[in-house]
């Protein structure tokens, strides 16, 4: 167990490293793009299945409580989180619409939304930003290294140089809690 141990906390370790050689720049245009959103009075929104999911909620709760710094509360929903309106579209419409009408319900010119799919092929996910693009609500992703239809379809996409599910989305989390820091940091400063 324990070399099985050292070889999934190294190959975690070299994801991000990887991620490092690969994604940096992007990360830092994706701060920006947030940041500009929050400064001009946007909100952000969030969407993803399964652990992306989790994710999706994870980084909206960051957002709305805390990360690290006492401050006002920042917009931010994850679309994952009501099982009510999740399970009333995909029963009344199909689960391809889950995110798409909410987004229609919730999003306004000038948010952001955020696409989390470690394959890049979420249908449910890609017509959410499909629809989002026509409302003139700008979309980031976080995929895995090939990106798939999602990568194409968005303003800017965050691909993690991996192929293993756990390993990208282990680097998805760490990419939101670095978003998250530098959105904290540049609305209120370093306390």
């Amino acid at each position: 167990m324990r070399q099985q141990i050292i070889a999934q906390l190294e190959e975690s370790a070299e994801v991000k490293r990887q991620t490092i050689a690969t994604a940096v720049d992007t990360i830092e245009t994706a701060a920006r793009m947030l940041i500009d959103c929050y400064q001009a009075g946007g909100k952000v929104l969030l969407c993803g299945n399964g652990g992306s999911a989790a994710d999706a909620q994870h980084l909206a709760a960051e957002l709305v409580s805390r990360l690290k710094l006492e401050r006002p509360a920042i917009a931010a929903l994850a679309l994952t989180t009501n099982t009510s309106l999740l399970t009333a579209i995909g029963n009344d419409y199909k689960f391809d619409l889950v995110f798409v009408r909410q987004v229609e319900a919730f999003g306004r010119a000038g948010d952001v939304l955020i696409g989390i799919s470690t394959s890049g092929s979420s249908e449910n996910v890609i017509k959410a930003v499909e629809f989002a693009r026509m409302e003139g609500i700008k979309s980031i992703a976080l995929t895995g290294a090939k990106g798939g239809r999602l990568a194409e379809k968005v303003d800017l996409a965050i691909k993690i140089p991996s192929a293993n599910v756990q390993r990208i989305q282990e680097c998805h989390i760490t990419v939101g809690h670095i978003l998250c820091d530098l959105i904290e940091s540049a609305l209120f400063g370093t306390k």
